[in-house]
């Protein structure tokens, strides 16, 4: 299903950008990590658990959950991050793939995350069809697991980091209403999302029990304004408390940088047998 925008995000991660490295570089990234490894800890089934990263990028998520005793397959649209994920340690089996037709059989997982693709699908009926996908390949009674970028996040994360601008305004004005990043002044491309449109996708794949919840909290802004600061690393541990306490906060989920969503796939209804009557 490749497609113009799939070569503009396979060139963008292959050479403009490392995606380890920003889960390093930044306190908003050290927090992304550390909040999402906490949240999947709590949301995936004990290992031993068949679990498939699709977008995995370079593995950082799947060899913590591999270390954790999962059995872990991993799948990403862009190669390099694929050959990354296959020489580090321990070794991740993963192929290349897109997130809208995976290479793999109904109901094998225990659970499927997304915690990068629904970024890159700017199309609603993509975004869904991932999701369907995830659902296919997941069993019954099985875990969908996604990320999104919040529709302020990067509005915010300018204002946070002293780049904001007249530029940066009038995007942020277009972003309330179109929700497409603007290559343009960084990053890729990209939507960002609404929390009620996140769960409306996972419902329109036929997921229930969805649940939203903020990653960073609405304290990672701090954090980042903060980062060449003494105090750095004293905000940042503040601001991981406040995640952990608002995470599931309805009126400031939309506050964090990026959301995270899951959702439980079906168990089909059987069918009850018929009943003898008496005459």
């Amino acid at each position: 299903m490749a497609d113009p925008s799939s070569a503009i995000i396979v060139d963008y991660y292959t050479s403009r950008h490392r995606e380890a490295d920003r889960l390093r570089a930044r306190p908003s990234g050290r927090l992304e990590w550390l909040r999402t490894l906490e949240l999947l800890d709590d949301l995936l089934p004990v290992p031993p658990a068949r679990i498939l990263d699709v977008g995995g990028a370079d593995g950082a998520y799947a060899r913590h959950l591999a270390a954790a005793g999962h059995r872990i397959r991993l799948l990403d649209l862009v190669p390099a991050h694929v050959t990354q994920a296959r020489s580090g340690r321990p070794t991740i089996d993963a192929d290349v793939a897109d997130a809208r037709a995976l290479p793999e059989t109904d109901d094998r997982y225990d659970a499927t995350l997304l915690l990068g693709p629904l970024y890159h699908l700017v199309h609603r009926d993509d975004r869904v069809t991932a999701l369907t996908e995830a659902v296919r390949v997941t069993r019954p009674g099985g875990l969908v697991v996604a990320a999104a970028i919040s529709r302020f996040a990067g509005p915010l994360h300018f204002a946070a980091t002293r780049r904001w601008a007249e530029s940066i305004a009038r995007e942020a004005r277009t972003l309330l209403t179109d929700g497409r990043n603007n290559p343009g002044i960084g990053f890729t491309v990209a939507y960002f999302h609404r929390v009620d449109e996140l769960t409306d996708e996972f419902e329109a794949a036929g997921l229930t029990r969805v649940a939203v919840q903020g990653i960073e909290g609405p304290g990672w802004t701090a954090a980042e304004a903060a980062a060449d600061a003494p105090d750095a690393d004293v905000v940042l541990d503040h601001a991981l408390g406040i995640a952990r306490v608002y995470g599931r906060e309805p009126a400031l989920l939309a506050a964090s940088a990026h959301l995270l969503a899951s959702g439980v796939v079906p168990v089909p209804k059987v069918g009850r047998a018929p009943v003898d009557r008496p005459d």
